[in-house]
């Protein structure tokens, strides 16, 4: 019986790691369709939000099946708790890259200026980094690289763009539960991770 719960916790994990490279394809794919002013790849973003929704729900049932058969504690339970945690980061991630899709289709016409579109483009750059640091981080239970994100971070929010940042931030809330996962204690990196309601 214990082979089998951590096969499937291997599996469960593993399909979040599919999940985190399909929001990486994602963000490259609405960062391009932006400075492209690209419709179609805008609508094929769009649609891979649906593969995306399909990795978070198979991960969501996976743990209710297995909570339900099982009963997780201490490290495996952590471990439980973080991969639901960050699901629903890569799941937000994901949306992210869909309204800079959208925004993206409402005004083709509309030339946004080389300035605009390569901060765009750095900031996108930067947070393609820290999802690679934060899944890897999570990946390989390396505290020392989730919290190297904090500092990763600062260098978007120094630029204030509203989408591109929030994406940093659920990187920075990943690495929080690689600390949680690796220490059993819940670490705050920074205030900025945590959304307000109208923000999530």
């Amino acid at each position: 019986m214990r082979t089998t719960f951590q096969e499937e916790l291997d599996q469960l994990e593993a399909i979040l790691q599919e999940e985190g490279t399909l929001v990486l394809r994602a963000l490259r794919g609405a960062l391009n369709a932006l400075e492209q002013r690209d419709e179609e790849l805008a609508d094929e973003v769009i649609a891979f939000d649906d593969d995306v929704d399909d990795h978070y729900v198979r991960i969501e049932e996976g743990i209710q099946l297995l909570l339900a058969r099982q009963t997780p504690v201490a490290t495996d339970l952590r471990l439980v708790l973080a991969i639901l945690h960050v699901n629903l980061h890569l799941e937000r991630m994901a949306d992210y890259c869909v309204t800079i899709a959208k925004l993206t289709k409402l005004v083709p016409e509309v030339d946004p200026g080389p300035r605009f579109v390569e901060g765009f483009e750095e900031m996108g750059s930067r947070c393609e980094e820290m999802i690679r640091v934060a899944l890897d981080s999570f990946g390989n239970r390396d505290l020392a690289g989730a919290e190297s994100l904090v500092d990763l971070d600062e260098l978007i929010d120094r630029a204030n763009r509203r989408v591109v940042e929030r994406i940093g931030d659920h990187a920075v809330d990943i690495g929080e539960q690689t600390a949680y996962l690796l220490t059993a204690e819940f670490r705050e990196f920074t205030d900025a991770s945590h959304p307000t309601p109208r923000e999530a």
